[in-house]
């Protein structure tokens, strides 16, 4: 029995069969709807590629495998649970600078995990930052901590203040 399903259009009811996504009345956006879905698609990446990024980039060595396993843990997913809360979804980075970030969905550690493995699991150490704040402190990070691929880490002080990251963050005192 063939499958049917509705038209993309806008306020069009008609129906089409699979694999089709628009009736004969409005077929002329079906090539343009396809070249859409495969510039999105997963398909650009081989299966080769994914093997070498898992294995050699994400999983380089113990302690980033180690890393990467316990963001797949029941622990964290309570723990991030309980800071998106407490945060409010807000971005505490931009709350900072009396600016509000809302729906913000990322929990980031505010000492990184690979300078303090220790505070991994502090609720303390963990804040909920928006994605462009969180771009920012990342490649801050990979210079005052020496976090990251092709990095080795620095022995300086962890800087717990989130005033005083932005600070560094933005141009401020940074080593």
């Amino acid at each position: 029995m063939p499958r049917y399903r509705r038209c993309r259009q806008v306020n069009c009811h008609n129906m089409v069969q699979y694999p089709n996504h628009y009736c004969e009345k409005h077929f002329e956006h079906e090539a343009e709807y396809l070249a859409s879905r495969q510039k999105w698609s997963n398909n650009n990446r081989s299966k080769a590629q994914t093997h070498k990024y898992n294995t050699v980039t994400r999983n380089r060595n113990e302690n980033k495998r180690e890393q990467y396993n316990f963001y797949r843990t029941r622990q964290w997913s309570h723990l991030r649970q309980q800071v998106l809360e407490r945060d409010h979804y807000l971005c505490q980075y931009c709350k900072a600078i009396s600016k509000l970030t809302p729906n913000s969905k990322t929990v980031d550690h505010i000492v990184p995990v690979e300078a303090q493995l220790d505070s991994k699991a502090d609720i303390n150490n963990l804040a909920v930052i928006c994605r462009e704040c969180h771009h920012k402190k990342t490649d801050w990070e990979q210079k005052y901590y020496g976090t990251g691929d092709g990095n080795t880490l620095k022995d300086v002080e962890p800087i717990t203040d989130i005033n005083r990251i932005l600070l560094m963050m933005n141009g401020g005192e940074c080593r």
